[in-house]
């Protein structure tokens, strides 16, 4: 499978300049961080919440674990974690657990963590459990454009 298709189409679209980088399959994002030596800190990762308002995708360091009470308090909503069927309908073209964190572009209200802002490379899933893409700090805050902001995770 390797770059989903909205992934690459987006990326095409706005002219970035990626990398992917092929890894033997992973269950979760650090053990991805490991298999494609890159740093956990310069991996971001999804995670996606729910609550009356609708989904939301939050983004962290795959170093980091969302603080829940913090973002709720923040963005003053009752989240909590998706189910599976949701994501599944939400990403048909990733594999379950292989969520880009990218959710603009699956129409999608996120939210970035800011200590993935101050990264000079950031890497992320592409889709499936073996790859993973490389850009520039920079060009990963272009792919969040109009996504909110904020100090919601802690270093695990």
């Amino acid at each position: 499978m390797s770059v989903s298709t909205a992934v690459q189409n987006c990326i095409i679209r706005q002219g970035i300049h990626y990398d992917v980088i092929s890894h033997t399959a992973t269950g979760d994002s650090m053990h991805t961080a490991n298999a494609a030596h890159i740093p956990g800190d310069q991996l971001a990762k999804s995670v996606m919440l729910e609550d009356d308002g609708g989904f939301l995708m939050a983004v962290v360091p795959a170093t980091h674990r969302v603080e829940f009470g913090t973002l709720r308090w923040q963005l003053d909503r009752r989240l909590g974690l998706t189910t599976e069927e949701n994501l599944d309908r939400l990403f048909p073209d990733c594999q379950p657990g292989a969520i880009p964190p990218l959710g603009p572009i699956y129409g999608l209200e996120t939210v970035l963590d800011e200590s993935l802002a101050e990264c000079e490379d950031i890497y992320f899933e592409a889709g499936d459990h073996r790859h993973v893409v490389h850009v520039s700090g920079q060009d990963f805050l272009k792919l969040l454009e109009g996504s909110g902001r904020g100090r919601f995770s802690r270093h695990v």
